[in-house]
C-alpha cells in the first residue's frame, strides 16, 4: 500500500465516523450524523475541516470524536464544532478538548461567530490525566468561550447530551436550542443524582430540553426536530454581526403589516393584552425572532428590525402575571440588555408593567437583588435605546425599563399612558385607608372615586409631558415613523459609561 493509499484510508476511516450499530442507534431515534449536521448548516463546499486525523494511531477514535473548522453560513465565516455521538458517545478525550480550544480560539483571534452542535457525554473518566486538569485541559474551554463572550456571538444547538461539566458549553454561549426528546443537560446522571441524593429521577424530568426552556431558562428555543435547531443557528446570526466592532446587518426595510395599535391595548389595565401582538404591529413584517418564548413569559424578548436595522426589543406582556416582573423575568432582561449592548444593538422598550412582584416568597427569592441585576443591565447599557410608555410604567417597573433616569435617547408615551409609583386604586389605598374605614359605608364609594380623580390628574400625561417627564406623545399609528426617525438619529451617539474595569454585578 503506497503512502497516499493510506492516506485515503486513514481519511476514510476517520469522516466515517463510529461503528455502524452507534449510526443505526441515532438514527432510530431521530437523530442525524454530525458531518450531515454540517452539510445542512453550512455553505456548501465552504467547510475546511482542522484536525481530522486527531487520535489517527489509536482504535476506534476517528477524528477524536469532535468535527471542528471554519466555513460560511448564508455567505458569513463563521467557526463550528460538532460533536460525533458514534464515537464514544461524543465524549471527550485530549485531542477533542485541545481541537474544541483551538477553534474557538480562532473564531475569538478573527473575530467571526462560534457555532457548537453539542451531542457529548461528556469527559472520558478512563483519559481524566490527559484531559482533565492541566493548562490546555477541558477548563481552558469554558475560560476561552468566556473570554469569547461578547466579543463574537456564540450559539449553541444541543441535539442529545451536554453533560456533567460540558453542560458548561452551552451554558456559556449567548442562546441555546434544544431538540426535544433527545436534548438534555445536567451535572449529575439520574444514576449519579440517586447515589448521591437519594432522589428517583430521569433525564428528561431532571434536564430535558423543555426543563431547561421553560423552566430553568438555560434554554432558549424548544425545536421539533434537528433542522429546527439549524434554523435556529442560522436565523439567530442573521441578526448578529460578525464581532463586537461591526454594525448588525442592515436588510431592505419591509413595511409592517397593517393593524390598529390602538384597537389592541385595552383602556382597562386589569384587562390584559399579548405585547407579542403588539410587537407584531410596530416592526417589519415578519422581522420579529422571539427569544425564551416559554420562560418568564411576563416579559418578551426578541431581535427584529424596525426599517430594516436590526432593534432588540423587550416588552411586558400582561397576558402571563399581569406583566408583572418576577426573578425570572428581572434575569431574562438582564442577560438580553447585555446581549444586544455587546454587539450593537439597539434597544426598544415597550412598558405595560405593574412593578416588580411583591411578598415573601419573592423576596427569599432575591427579587431585590435580580432587580438590581436588571436595573445595572439596563444601565450600563450604550446602545441607543427608547423608552414607550404602552399603557402604564409603575414604580421601579419604570426604572427597569429604561425609564427618563436612565438615559435613553427618548421616553416616549401614548395618549393613554400612566407614569407613576404606583397605580390609582392601590395609591389611594395606601395614602388613606385609615379614613376610608371611618367613613360610613355609603360615603365610602364617592370618597375613593374623588381621591382617584385626584390621583389620576397628577399623573396626567400632558402634566408628565409639560414637566418634561416624558419626550413626546405619540399616537399609536404614528409610532413605527417615530421610532425609526428616533433611532436613526442615535445611531452616532457617544457610547462611553463610566471610568472603570466594571462594575461589581448584583447577582
Amino acid at each position: 500500500m503506497t503512502a497516499g493509499e493510506a492516506l485515503a484510508q486513514a481519511r476514510k476511516r476517520a469522516v466515517a465516523g463510529g461503528a455502524e450499530k452507534y449510526h443505526a442507534a441515532n438514527a432510530a431515534k431521530g437523530k442525524l450524523f454530525a458531518r450531515e449536521r454540517l452539510s445542512l448548516l453550512l455553505d456548501e463546499g465552504t467547510f475546511v475541516e482542522d484536525g481530522l486525523y486527531a487520535n489517527s494511531l489509536a482504535d476506534g477514535l476517528p477524528a477524536d470524536g469532535v468535527i471542528t473548522g471554519t466555513a460560511r453560513i448564508d455567505g458569513r465565516d463563521v467557526c463550528v464544532m460538532a460533536n460525533d455521538s458514534t464515537v464514544k458517545a461524543g465524549s471527550w478525550g485530549a485531542r477533542t478538548v485541545e481541537k474544541i480550544i483551538r477553534i474557538i480560539e480562532r473564531a475569538y483571534s478573527v473575530g467571526v461567530p462560534m457555532v457548537y452542535l453539542v451531542d457529548s457525554a461528556g469527559a472520558r473518566i478512563t483519559d481524566q490525566i490527559d484531559l482533565f486538569p492541566g493548562r490546555r485541559g477541558a477548563g481552558k474551554i469554558f475560560h476561552t468561550q468566556v473570554r469569547a463572550s461578547g466579543s463574537i456571538p456564540q450559539v449553541c444547538a444541543l441535539f442529545g447530551p451536554s453533560a456533567a461539566g460540558g453542560a458548561y458549553i452551552p451554558a456559556f454561549c449567548d442562546v441555546v436550542a434544544m431538540v426535544e426528546g433527545n436534548a438534555s443537560m445536567y451535572l449529575g446522571s439520574d444514576r449519579m443524582v440517586e447515589m448521591v441524593t437519594g432522589e428517583r429521577t430521569t433525564l428528561e424530568a431532571m434536564g430535558g430540553a423543555r426543563v431547561h426552556c421553560a423552566e430553568s431558562g438555560v434554554g432558549h428555543f424548544l425545536c421539533k426536530t434537528e433542522q429546527d435547531a439549524l434554523d435556529v443557528v442560522r436565523n439567530y446570526l442573521s441578526y448578529l454581526p460578525a464581532n463586537y466592532t461591526q454594525q448588525p446587518p442592515a436588510v431592505a426595510p419591509v413595511d409592517a403589516p397593517t393593524v390598529d395599535l390602538s384597537a389592541l391595548v385595552p383602556v382597562s389595565e386589569r384587562q390584559a393584552f399579548d405585547m407579542r401582538r403588539y410587537i407584531k404591529g410596530i416592526v417589519d413584517e415578519g422581522s420579529f425572532f422571539e427569544i425564551q418564548a416559554l420562560w418568564a413569559r411576563e416579559l418578551t424578548i426578541g431581535f427584529a428590525r424596525l426599517g430594516g436595522r436590526v432593534t432588540g426589543v423587550i416588552g411586558n406582556n400582561s397576558m402571563f402575571k399581569g406583566g408583572v416582573l418576577f426573578v425570572d423575568s428581572a434575569d431574562k432582561a438582564s442577560r438580553f440588555v447585555q446581549l444586544c449592548d455587546a454587539f450593537n444593538v439597539p434597544l426598544l422598550f415597550l412598558s405595560d408593567v405593574p412593578g416588580f412582584m411583591v411578598g415573601s416568597a419573592v423576596e427569599k427569592q432575591g427579587i431585590i437583588r435580580h432587580g438590581a441585576k436588571m436595573i445595572s443591565a439596563i444601565s450600563e447599557a450604550t446602545v441607543p435605546k427608547i423608552c414607550v410608555v404602552v399603557r402604564k410604567a409603575y414604580g421601579a417597573g419604570l426604572y427597569a425599563m429604561a425609564g427618563p433616569g436612565f438615559d435613553p435617547d427618548a421616553t416616549l408615551a401614548l395618549p393613554t399612558a400612566k407614569i407613576a409609583v404606583m397605580g390609582a386604586e392601590a395609591a389611594v389605598n395606601a395614602v388613606y385607608a385609615n379614613k376610608i374605614a371611618a367613613l360610613p359605608e355609603g360615603e365610602r364609594e364617592d370618597f375613593v372615586a374623588e381621591r382617584r380623580a385626584e390621583y389620576e390628574r397628577d399623573i396626567d400625561v400632558m402634566r408628565l409631558a409639560s414637566e418634561l417627564v416624558i419626550d413626546a406623545i405619540v399616537e399609536p399609528a404614528d409610532l413605527r415613523r417615530e421610532l425609526i426617525r428616533r433611532f436613526s438619529a442615535a445611531a452616532g451617539k457617544d457610547r462611553s459609561f463610566s471610568r472603570r474595569r466594571h462594575g461589581v454585578t448584583p447577582v
